[in-house]
């Protein structure tokens, strides 16, 4: 578990401007019939919902990602992050300036007047980076919901080292103390998906680059010019660490807009929209199959043994050693590919994912959709 830290504190949330029902955005619907029911059993299985409420989440969750996109464009310098409460019937957004409250509430989402924008934020946050590579911290990264930028550290002393070599403003970031230990989730025992050598990874999703298909999977898995098996290809792109993303090139191999879902059903590949804090998200992967939880932090960074990641995606969906690489969705929107973790499926545990859409950018790429 994680706790706060005491030393360290967060800049307190200095408003919260709406406390009545949720807009008309978010007003109860029926739930969509369109959600895969592979996706609809995992997350009864791993969220605790029933068939409705999961159906309902999704079509809130869609609508949200929506209205995300919108606000972080047009509240510009004082948009501060947004996130959905824990039903997802709610998305609170957070803005620096007070006047801009009764926009956000226009759109349906709930506003909430804090002191750091996400850009002030997103500099601290680089700060940490440029200081991190061999502090004693496991992981960082902005928490908009507290508006702070949080170091997750075996002790606080470690954790206020990082800030102190850093120099970064110290109200504006949190110590959490916590055993976790990330490491890239990569098996050399062997299984199921496809080999590189000796080890075993997970296919992230089929992708195309002009006429030859492939598929996105984690940089760590493989450097340029490994060969891969079931599918046969080789790596074509690779970077670990800075990045943990790859893609391996496949000839001869057919691409499909498809995921592993519960119970070897196929959940179709829409897009790749990605989704707001809170969301729920599944992943999938050769070791632990299909698994679920929520997404707790976009933008962060994680300081493996073999060197700092940024940019990853923080989730509550467990993982294990050869699920590295595996696809993380979030509806039937492409959210990732499985990077690494701490704890299990048995004891649950906290897995970041690299996004998907700068994998797609970094090598001129097409994802496979249906």
């Amino acid at each position: 578990m994680l706790r706060q830290g005491s030393v360290l504190a967060g800049a307190a949330i200095l408003a919260l401007c709406v406390a009545a029902p949720f807009g008309p955005a978010f007003a109860a619907e029926p739930p969509s019939s369109a959600a895969d029911p592979a996706m609809i059993d995992a997350m009864e299985r791993d969220l605790g919902l029933t068939e409705q409420q999961a159906r309902t989440r999704l079509a809130n969750e869609q609508r949200a990602a929506a209205t995300e996109s919108e606000l972080s464009s047009s509240l510009g310098e004082s948009y501060a992050g947004s996130w959905l409460n824990a039903d997802a019937s709610r998305l609170l957004v957070a803005t620096t300036d007070k006047a801009e409250t009764a926009a956000i509430e226009a759109r349906g989402a709930q506003p909430v007047v804090v002191g750091r924008s996400l850009t002030q934020l997103t500099g601290v946050k680089d700060q940490l980076d440029a200081a991190g590579a061999k502090s004693g911290a496991a992981a960082w990264f902005i928490d908009v919901t507290a508006n702070t930028v949080a170091v997750v550290a075996p002790t606080q002393a470690a954790g206020e080292a990082l800030a102190d070599a850093a120099g970064v403003d110290r109200n504006a970031v949190a110590v959490r103390v916590s055993g976790e230990s990330p490491k890239p989730y990569i098996d050399i025992i062997g299984g199921s998906a496809y080999y590189i050598g000796s080890s075993r990874c997970s296919v992230g999703f089929s992708v195309t680059r002009g006429a030859t298909p492939g598929f996105v999977t984690a940089g760590h898995c493989g450097r340029v010019g490994s060969t891969t098996t079931n599918p046969s290809g080789s790596f074509q792109g690779s970077s670990f660490p800075g990045n943990d993303y790859g893609w391996v090139a496949a000839p001869g191999n057919t691409v499909r807009p498809w995921v592993r879902g519960s119970g070897g059903a196929t959940v179709i590949v829409r897009g790749s929209t990605q989704a707001s804090v809170g969301a729920s998200i599944c992943r999938s992967g050769s070791t632990t199959g299909w698994r679920c939880g929520t997404i707790q932090q976009h933008n962060a960074t994680v300081r493996y043994p073999q060197g700092t990641v940024t940019g990853l995606t923080r989730t509550s969906a467990c993982a294990q050693p050869g699920d590295s690489g595996g696809s993380f969705i979030s509806g039937n929107q492409a959210q990732g590919v499985t990077s690494g973790g701490s704890g299990n499926c048995s004891v649950g545990g906290t897995t970041y994912h690299q996004p998907v859409n700068e994998i797609l950018s970094a090598y001129g790429l097409s994802l496979t959709v249906g």
